[in-house]
This record gives structure tokens, sequence and C-alpha cells, in this order.
């Protein structure tokens, strides 16, 4: 991983950044006389009010670290009542000013960040209600839920469901990512191609509103709000609450690896694995996914540690022969009354598989373990400060169909040839059938689609190689007819937002019309461009 760090560089971007801070306090404090904001309704809130250089400058970022957007203010909230307050103030002004909640800044262009608006802190309200904001019930008709605050964390959710031997059955590769961020882009993972993506396991929200309601919505109530916010981008409201489906927990995971030097062969082997698919179905597998190994990155990456360091040697001389080797990850969840039967069940699922003899790999560890796995890799990685550097990172849907197009143009050409992959590089397919294609999220037609995840560290001096590399990506798959959608998409024109959500793009639009009509949510995304909010 290259992560160069120039004294030069590094003083040019503190330099910035310190001019930056002092224009956007001057303007703060000229913002908070204004005679706009003594109309707003805000003395209940005023005090949760903060513009210190610190607090601007850390709402100004993102784990992406390549967009710096400041706004005027942050607000950290006690309570939801706080929110409802705040945006309701916003949306009543004669001049509405921006409002974007913050989880825990995960997005990496910029998606959270309000440019001389409000960025509401929504750790902070998670230290305020202090885990109480996740409470396990059940109900006659959808059985077993969790009711969760959207500030909360999914690695919480999994230890407070654990407590009663229950757990969500869908999630992201990285759990210490807030519940409303997650639901508003999908949230996907290697149990999405069985379980759906997040967005697919809700069963109930509170939200709050562009107009600074507080709605409850569901399957059986405010159904197209309830549609809009999941996978909506922020952009139709801020999620309070959200009641998650809960199955009964496992206890531990078998976890295997196969290595394929054919890309043909892995796509195909991954496709006969996830049409076995039913959710009560017990020989289906319960996670899949694919992960490219290549001579720029290192065998085991942050994401875990799997192969045995025994085997680098074998692995490194595969790598050396084929450039590029496909590595197939599945696992199987079992408990004390399953045990006996899990090496059978995975020997049946993966007979047949074509992958390269004696290039097996597996482990049996804990079901915590398996599912926060890539936490082991970021601690180490923020022990050497590599951690808070830019990603430059792209990840998209593509259909089934052009995949094969895909690798011959991008992994075997634009990505060999540049020769500078320096993270996880991700590859693996989803049933259509999983998703519901009312929500605001955005796939492909196909029936069985892969997503595609380029996961890019870099030096803060040669992201931009990174960024050269992504367009050119998407440059070819236009080029050649490849239907790309983005997942945590990052567009900049009307034209390619609307291509974006393609059939979908009206309804969003009559979306925002009803639930955000003053545009006031979620400006980092950029959707919506002066143009068209003088339209509305």
């Amino acid at each position: 991983m290259a992560l160069n760090h120039p004294l030069s560089t590094y003083f040019i971007l503190l330099l910035i950044t310190i001019t930056r801070l002092i224009s956007i306090v001057g303007k703060t404090e000229q913002w908070k006389k204004a005679p706009i904001l003594q109309e707003l309704d805000i003395d209940n809130i005023s005090l949760k009010f903060h513009d210190d250089p610190e607090t601007i400058q850390i709402a100004s970022r993102d784990y992406g670290n390549i967009v710096h957007e400041f706004p005027r203010s942050v607000f950290r909230p006690s309570s939801i009542d706080d929110i409802v307050t705040l945006i309701k103030s916003s949306y009543n002004s004669p001049s509405p000013f921006h409002i974007a909640a913050r989880g825990q800044g995960h997005s990496t262009n910029g998606q959270a960040m309000a440019r001389e608006g409000v960025v509401v802190d929504m750790a902070t309200l998670r230290k305020q209600r202090n885990g109480v904001a996740i409470n396990v019930s059940k109900d006659p008709l959808i059985g077993h839920y969790a009711d969760v605050g959207g500030e909360q964390l999914w690695i919480d959710v999994l230890h407070s469901t654990l407590e009663h031997g229950l757990a969500p059955v869908s999630w992201t590769d990285y759990l210490y990512l807030t519940v409303g961020g997650t639901l508003s882009n999908a949230g996907i993972s290697g149990q999405s191609f069985r379980y759906g993506p997040q967005i697919s396991n809700v069963h109930e929200m509170d939200v709050i509103t562009g107009k600074g309601e507080f709605v409850t919505c569901s399957w059986q109530k405010n159904l197209e709000l309830f549609h809009a916010v999941l996978g909506g981008l922020g952009q139709f409201g801020v999620i309070a609450r959200a009641r998650i489906a809960l199955e009964p927990a496992p206890k531990r995971v078998k976890w295997v690896r196969l290595l394929y030097s054919d890309f043909s062969a892995f796509t195909k082997d991954q496709e006969r694995l996830i049409s076995i698919n039913g959710r009560k179905q017990k020989t289906a597998l319960d996670f899949l996914e694919g992960i490219l190994l290549m001579n720029q990155g290192p065998i085991n990456n942050w994401r875990s540690s799997f192969f045995p360091i025994s085997d680098h040697p074998r692995i490194a001389s595969l790598i050396t022969q084929h450039s590029i080797i496909y590595c197939l990850e599945v696992a199987k969840y079992y408990d004390d009354q399953t045990e006996k039967n899990v090496d059978k069940e995975i020997k049946v699922l993966l007979q047949g598989l074509v992958y390269i003899p004696g290039f097996y790999y597996e482990k049996n560890v804990s079901y915590v373990e398996f599912l926060n796995r890539v936490r082991s890799g970021e601690l180490k990685l923020q022990s050497q400060g590599l951690w808070d550097v830019p990603h430059p990172w792209l990840n998209f849907f593509i259909p089934k169909s052009q995949i094969l197009d895909f690798d011959s143009g991008v992994f075997r050409d634009i990505v060999l040839k540049r020769n500078i992959s320096s993270g996880p590089v991700l590859v693996y397919p989803m049933n259509r059938n999983k998703w519901d294609d009312r929500m605001s999220a955005s796939i492909p037609e196909e029936d069985v689609f892969y997503t595609v995840g380029f996961l890019h560290s870099s030096g803060f001096d040669n992201w931009k190689e990174y960024d050269a590399q992504n367009r050119e990506i998407l440059e070819f798959c236009s080029d050649a007819g490849i239907e790309v959608k983005q997942y945590l998409p990052n567009h900049t024109t009307q034209e390619d937002w609307s291509n974006h959500f393609g059939a979908k793009w009206v309804t969003f639009l009559e979306r925002k019309r009803q639930f955000d009509p003053r545009m006031i949510l979620s400006p980092g995304q950029k959707i919506f461009d002066k143009q068209l909010q003088q339209a509305f």
C-alpha cells in the first residue's frame, strides 16, 4: 500500500484548511446574527449549535478524505425532538438552510456534508441515549424484531440482540456504521443473495421528513414514504427509528475460501451457489463473496487475515503465473444442534466446483468474529496511521450478462495496465428477487447482477491516480454498453442522476416534492442542482 506524506504536501493542506476554517468561523458568526435565523423557532435548541474550528473541520471531511465541504454549524441533538425542531425551523424559514445527518461519516465523496448549512451530529444523540435505543420484542405476525435508533451502530445492534439469542440476517462487511446510514443506501454484503439487502429486512420506521414532520411508516401505513426512504440517499427524511427483522442467531461459522484462475468458472460457480437461496432452506449458504488477489496488494488484506502464512509463497506463485487469482469466499452458520451436519452440507454444496485443486482453505470461527472480521484490520491500520487517508472508492452493480466483458476490459486490461490497486477488489453476485423495486435503491434489471467494489487506499499526494482509474473504468463501461448502476453513487449532473435512477427518476422527483419540497435534506449527494431547485 503506497501511502506517502511529503511534508510540503502536508503543510499546503494544513494551510488551506486553516484559511478555510477562519473564513467559515467568520461567516458562521454573521449567520448566527442574521435576521433569518432570528426569525426561526430555535430558542429551545440554540445552545446545541457549535461552530468552533475543530468541530467544523471534523464535519467537513469523511472517510473518503477527498471532498471537503465546510458547514456553517454543527448541531448536536439530545433528542429526536431537537432534530424535528431544527428541520421544521428551516422548512418554515423564508430562506431555508441545508441540513445533513452525519452518522459515522463513512461516505467517500462528501455525501454527508452540508456546505454552509447545518450538519447534524448523530453520534451525539447515540451517546445521549447510551444504548437504550435498541429494544428487542416479538410480534405474533412478524416474529422477533429490534426497534433501533437510526443513530445506533450495527455492532451495537449485534451485541444487544445476541443477548436474546437473536440477530438480524443481513449485514454490511463493516459494522461500525449507523443503521440510518446503511438503510439510506441499501446495506449489502455476502448475505444479500439469500436474505436481500438490509432495506429488505425492515418492518417499520419513524422518519423526520424535510417538512419537519415526524411520521411512522411501514408496509401498512405511509407506504410511499417507507419505500422512498429505504435506499433514498437521505433525500426524503432522517431515520429516527427502524424496526429490524430478527431470527435465531447461530453460534459459529464454517468459513471457506477457494481459489480460481479462470473468471468464467469462478462466476459460474458463484451463480450456481446463489441459486440455492431460500430464507428457510437449510442447505443454502449463508454468505458468499468474491475477492481479487493481485500482485499489487497483500495476500491477506485489511478486510481479514485468512490464508495461513505457510501458504503465502504458493499463492504468490499462482498470482505471478496468472496475474489475477479470483477467490471465492463462502460461509455456513451453525450452532450446537447443527454442528454435526455442517461439514457434510458444505461438502455437498461445493461438490463439482472447479476451483484450483489443492487451494481450499477453511476456518471455524465464532459468529461475532466472522461478522466483525474487518475491525481487527481497521485497528491495525489506525495504529499505523494508515486509516485516515484518502479512499478513492468505486462501487457499482453490473448485469450478469456483461460481467465477462467487464473482466476482460477492466480487471484484465485497465487494472493490470495501471498496476496501482492497493486495496480489496470485490466481485460477487446477488439475486434481484431479494430486492423490492418500489424502494428508491437503483439496481440492474437482470435477475442476477454483480456488485463490484474497488476499495482503494492511497496517499494524499496520489489519490488522483486512483480517481483517474475510476473514471476510466466508468468510461469503458459506457463505451462498451455495460449498464452500470453505482452503489454509494457519486454523480455530478442531472443527466447522470436521471440515468442512474432510470424509470424511477420521475417517482424520485415526485417523492422529493412530497417529502422535502424545499430541498433541505442531504445536499452533499448533489442530486438537485440550482436550476431544478428553482423549478420545484
